[in-house]
């Protein structure tokens, strides 16, 4: 990198000081409590990746800018240094070993939000170029083609087709005035397509009317993820664009963590207005529809399962009750891990973890924490709901040779549905005829 590539990292660190950064800085009592949040550091041993010491590129800009002692040691030549080969060395630990998973800042004893210093810390990796390959291919395709694998709408379109033909159920594309706007994640759209069917049973039952827009169905947000809010914010607009056009109601954030935490919480600071509708993750709605009667069950899964928690809707988005009620209607053998809730540990590859190639070798070692979590439950089935987690975990399940299916909550509800009011798959009803 360039000395003018380095300047643009650190005038874009400078940026982001503000008073809360300031007062985090200097409260800092380096009581190492965050290390013991943090499963990078927990399952290595290594102390480099402390929660803390990630937050350094940020903590020498503080210190060299905005004290006073750092300015007059900056003048006499003394001032910590950030140099291309100091962001090049923490490139690894801002994106290799941290998934925004929040747990270091629970575990702080003065309230250091670190997960959003390390977000604002993204924020001058990005100015200065030190950002992992697949991050930034993924950031060019959000932008360019609509999301991080590219134009989907090819593969929306098959999905759609497959689950009318499963269900028998029409799939509204582009509907003005419906109660809510779908978004997927590149994840559903292609690994666990099954989610439109879902979509489809449930809500017909419930009576809810629903669309996709073909101009604004990715929700997966890598500008929050690689740390830039000029990526961020033209991919919470392109979906507010489509929201506000189709009129609807309310936009149904995805089975995915990042996807829920850039649209509701961060996306109106972003665009830098409020919505002209609700944001509600799937869990959520489903949870509403559920308590309001719109939704019967005709049983209960009977084998014995446990919940993994996804970081951004539990413990960065509050949505802790919600997928456990839920699962107290349609199974009778729900067993929790240690620390599930509000401490349960990430699966080690949210964050953009899981799009670096790079980071591979560390994210499936650090999974032996979630592994220990199961160990201790020995469950038959794993259920989930965001789709970035149960990919990351199959994946790591397999790397172990662990034999233990992994369940969307979506699905499962769908399954456990009463099917009468549902309209029989047409398909099924040709075969009939053609049996009569």
């Amino acid at each position: 990198m360039t000395a003018v590539s380095v300047e643009r990292g650190v005038e874009a660190l400078r940026q982001q000081v503000d008073a809360s950064v300031a007062s985090y800085m200097s409260s800092c009592i380096h009581c190492g409590l965050c290390a013991q949040a943090c499963l990078f550091y927990t399952e290595t041993g290594d102390p480099k990746y402390t929660p803390q010491r990630k937050l350094e590129p940020l903590y020498r800009v503080w210190k060299n800018d905005f004290t006073l002692l750092g300015r007059l040691a900056s003048m006499a030549g003394l001032g910590c240094k950030i140099t291309d080969e100091f962001l090049d060395e923490w490139e690894e630990l801002i994106y290799d070993s941290c998934t925004l998973c929040g747990r270091c800042t629970m575990a702080c004893p003065v309230g250091i939000d670190i997960t959003a210093v390390v977000r604002k810390t993204r924020e001058g990796m990005v100015a200065s170029g030190h950002v992992p390959e697949g991050l930034i291919g993924a950031a060019t395709r959000a932008v360019e083609g609509g999301g991080p694998m590219g134009d989907l709408l090819p593969a929306l379109k098959a999905v759609i087709r497959r689950s009318e033909a499963a269900t028998g159920i029409p799939v509204e594309v582009d509907k003005e005035g419906a109660e809510y706007m779908v978004i997927l994640s590149a994840q559903e759209t292609v690994g666990f397509p099954e989610i439109v069917e879902a979509y489809s049973k449930i809500f017909k039952q419930a009576g809810v009317t629903w669309t996709i827009s073909t101009k604004a169905f990715e929700g997966t947000n890598v500008g929050i993820q690689i740390g830039s809010r000029d990526i961020a914010r033209t991919l919470v607009q392109r979906v507010v664009d489509a929201a506000e056009e189709l009129k609807v109601k309310a936009v149904i954030a995805p089975e995915c963590g990042h996807a829920y935490t850039a649209l509701r919480w961060e996306g109106p600071n972003l665009i830098g207005r409020t919505y002209e509708f609700d944001v509600v993750h799937i869990t959520e709605l489903v949870d509403q529809l559920i308590k309001e009667g719109r939704i019967k069950f005709k049983g209960k899964h009977k084998s014995k399962i446990t919940y993994h928690d996804p970081c951004q809707t539990n413990r960065r988005g509050g949505m802790l009750n919600p997928p456990r009620a839920i699962l107290a209607e349609i199974s009778e053998n729900l067993v929790e891990m240690e620390d599930a809730g509000l401490w349960n540990w990430c699966c080690g590859g949210g964050g953009g973890v899981g799009a670096n190639e790079r980071a591979d070798e560390l994210k499936t070692k650090v999974f032996m924490r979630k592994k220990r979590q199961l160990d201790g439950v020995k469950p038959d089935e794993l259920v989930t709901s965001c789709a970035n987690c149960r990919n990351i975990i199959e994946e790591a399940l397999d790397h172990y040779e662990i034999d233990l299916p992994v369940l969307g909550l979506t699905e499962m509800v769908a399954e456990y549905m009463e099917t009468d009011e549902i309209e029989e798959p047409a398909a099924d009803k040709a075969v009939k005829g053609e049996d009569q």
